[in-house]
């Protein structure tokens, strides 16, 4: 292992509990041992114990499994009722520390006004009389449920019920009691959930979310009275010995309901400043807490929180390590945490251990790999969200998440066997077979690399001089390191089996290739539209692979997401971007995580890019912009450049016929997706053949 790594590899301690490393596991919604979203209520998750063991074999030193709800989120049943769960809890723990590894069970409070209603259910906590009906099954009032009434941040239009006192001393003995539990099952730790990324004990603590004129509002005492309590209750029923970790936000970075504050920007904080953040860290330390587990935001700045690729690495830590100064417990900081910046961090003592999340979604093995100095092999995390936690909103849309996705959070893009196991897996082809793959894209790469390890003789055949396809444009922007390391990862991955790649070898009669099975990954082609100089418009991918340069003033037609990661770039850049979008707000898709969305909304807002939406393109002109408005009024936007962004369409060299029975699409060629729906539809394919 390389040397820079060292101080990640020394145990620490979390009040009597030794810890063997300082790397930990950090919590994520979707892996909560005791069930996320089910139907039937919650239960032992053996599909997120299987992922734990399989990282605790792999060397990391602690391990805070998903949100586990006091309160099942359907039924309603409390979670310290379910005593044969904790009998399951207690078997695994077993396996668990055998590995070496130390686990806390998060356990959490509620969401309050944060609680992500989806566009399904919303309508339905809207009518009273609908409200009523289905409250046996999934109480929506309870689960808004908040410090005080407030607008629910995925519907602004829906206020959430202020908690009762009987609420709130309910919610208390729930935590001793399932702590009490979790003790005896053998778990090392709990965590509170959460002083942090503004769910409930949050909304708590905040002036600007707790408007009570009771004991749990007002004074700073009182703000903060309920997560005390908490931590006292837990520490009755447990011992004082018993450790009780905290996840923990140092600042707040808000300016106001659904407006964060980005990097660098001034703006006046409404939630928890710095100056708040040092009394209370401190004040948390002495009512109980053995440890912080800390980043930065809300879900009103929820890129803080998850931070996306736009974000810096390790960008918490400078506020993680000056709340350090403040508290003599350990001090964890996450947020797109680099090990070797981490290993820097605590051997200065500016932190005790490193907090990673997602990295473990996309590789399980990287600390092992590391340690192996393999580091080239991991594959790593790219900061989309599309799999993991892809929360979307946008105007008009509270949660416009599918219910698949509501019910399996914590999976991957980018490797479709996290919490899938029992549907994604390498099974040893019955009979060895020719595979043919048309086109060298992440969907032929992924796809050549499942057939190869399934035993299949696979060859790729690519029309360029380079394998990545349009996934190359994706990942040109500089703030897109990630994608240039994935897409050199399977670069590496594709040398490791017998494959054949045939690079500048344009298939275009799909007669001439001899194989068993064809696979069709030739992705997709930019949409043209016929208006009046649309010809002097430069194509996205043609921007982002350097074939066109631009002037000073460029207005992008197309506010998706790949129109607003060129308006970003293009800033960074130093130019003055101007967004065109007919839809009536910005990224207005399903599948893209808020905090990605989020991040470029309020970073166009807070650095005053233009943007037109409601706005149709007329004609592009020499030197100008044609569009028209909502209301049917035509201006002109001046531009030196002009950059298409308006969408693709399929574009497969063949498609399977009743002739030809043995062609298969994957990717943009089939239906045009993103990375996510791509790689998994290689395995898909891949799986059958």
């Amino acid at each position: 292992m390389d040397a820079k790594y060292d101080a990640l590899f020394t145990p620490w301690k979390i009040g009597n509990v030794e810890i063997k490393n300082r790397i930990v596991l950090c919590p994520m919604g979707g892996t909560s041992l005791f069930g996320w979203f089910e139907l039937t209520g919650c239960k032992f998750d053996k599909e997120a114990a299987k992922f734990f063991l399989e990282r605790a074999n792999n060397n990391v030193g602690l391990i805070i499994p998903g949100i586990a709800p006091l309160r099942d989120t359907i039924w309603g049943k409390w979670l310290w009722q379910n005593e044969a769960m904790f009998d399951e809890l207690k078997v695994f723990m077993d396996e668990i520390h055998k590995t070496g590894a130390k686990l806390f069970i998060q356990l959490t409070a509620g969401m309050g006004r944060s609680w992500a209603i989806t566009d399904h259910i919303a309508p339905l906590h809207k009518n009273k009389v609908l409200r009523k009906i289905i409250k046996p099954v999934l109480d929506t009032s309870h689960e808004l449920a908040s410090p005080s009434e407030l607008p629910s941040r995925w519907d602004p239009s829906i206020t959430t019920p202020a908690m009762t006192i009987e609420q709130i001393h309910e919610l208390i003995e729930a935590f001793a009691k399932t702590a009490a539990l979790c003790k005896k099952a053998g778990v090392d730790g709990v965590e509170v959930h959460a002083v942090h990324e503004g769910y409930l004990l949050d909304q708590f603590t905040m002036e600007w979310t707790n408007k009570r004129t009771d004991e749990y509002g007002g004074s700073f005492e009182n703000r903060y009275r309920l997560p005390v309590e908490i931590v006292k209750a837990i520490k009755e029923a447990c011992g004082e010995d018993f450790p009780v970790s905290l996840r923990y936000s140092v600042e707040s970075k808000v300016k106001g309901f659904c407006e964060g504050a980005v990097p660098g920007e001034v703006y006046t904080e409404v939630g928890r400043s710095m100056a708040e953040s040092e009394k209370a860290a401190k004040y948390l330390q002495d009512a109980g807490y053995d440890m912080l587990n800390a980043d930065n935001g809300t879900y009103d700045s929820w890129y803080w929180a998850h931070p996306p690729m736009y974000m810096p690495q390790n960008c918490n830590l400078e506020d993680v390590s000056h709340i350090k100064q403040f508290v003599d417990i350990p001090v964890v900081c996450a947020g797109r945490m680099e090990p070797d910046v981490g290993a820097w961090a605590v051997a200065e003592g500016k932190i005790d251990a490193v907090g990673v999340a997602r990295q473990f979604l996309a590789d399980g093995e990287w600390i092992t790999k590391m340690i192996e100095e393999r580091e080239a092999d991991i594959r790593p995390c790219i900061c989309c969200h599309n799999g993991c936690f892809n929360f979307c909103s946008y105007k008009g849309h509270a949660n416009d998440q599918s219910l698949f996705d509501t019910m399996g959070l914590a999976r991957c893009a980018i490797n479709p066997e996290t919490m899938q196991s029992r549907k994604y897996k390498i099974k040893p082809a019955r009979r060895k077979k020719t595979i043919a793959i048309i086109g060298g894209g992440i969907g032929g790469m992924e796809t050549a690399l499942v057939c190869a390890k399934r035993g299949h003789k696979v060859t790729i055949y690519e029309k360029s001089n380079e394998l990545g396809g349009v996934f190359i444009a994706a990942a040109a922007p500089s703030f897109k390191e990630k994608d240039k390391a994935l897409i050199a990862w399977y670069k590496r991955e594709l040398t490791k089996y017998p494959i054949e790649v045939k690079l500048n070898a344009e298939v275009s009669d799909i007669s001439k290739i001899t194989a068993d099975e064809i696979v069709v990954a030739t992705g997709s082609k930019p949409i043209t539209l016929e208006l009046p100089g649309f010809e002097k418009g430069i194509q996205a991918i043609d921007f982002l692979r350097g074939r066109q340069e631009v002037g000073e003033n460029v207005t992008i037609i197309g506010g998706g997401l790949t129109g607003c990661e060129i308006a970003y770039e293009l800033y960074l850049q130093g130019k003055k971007p101007t967004i065109v979008e007919m839809k009536d707000d910005l990224i207005a898709v399903t599948g893209v995580c808020l905090a990605n969305s989020s991040y470029l909304r309020d970073f166009f807002k807070a650095n005053k890019v233009p943007v037109h939406l409601e706005t149709r393109l007329v004609e592009i002109q020499d030197g100008n912009v044609l569009v028209k408005d909502r209301n049917g009024v035509e201006f002109k936007i001046p531009a030196d450049s002009v950059i298409l962004s308006v969408g693709y369409t399929s574009n497969p060299v063949a498609k399977k016929t009743k002739e030809k029975k043995n062609i298969h699409l994957v990717g943009d060629c089939d239906k045009v997706g993103n990375l996510r729906t791509v790689i998994w539809q290689a395995w898909d394919v891949a799986m059958k053949l």
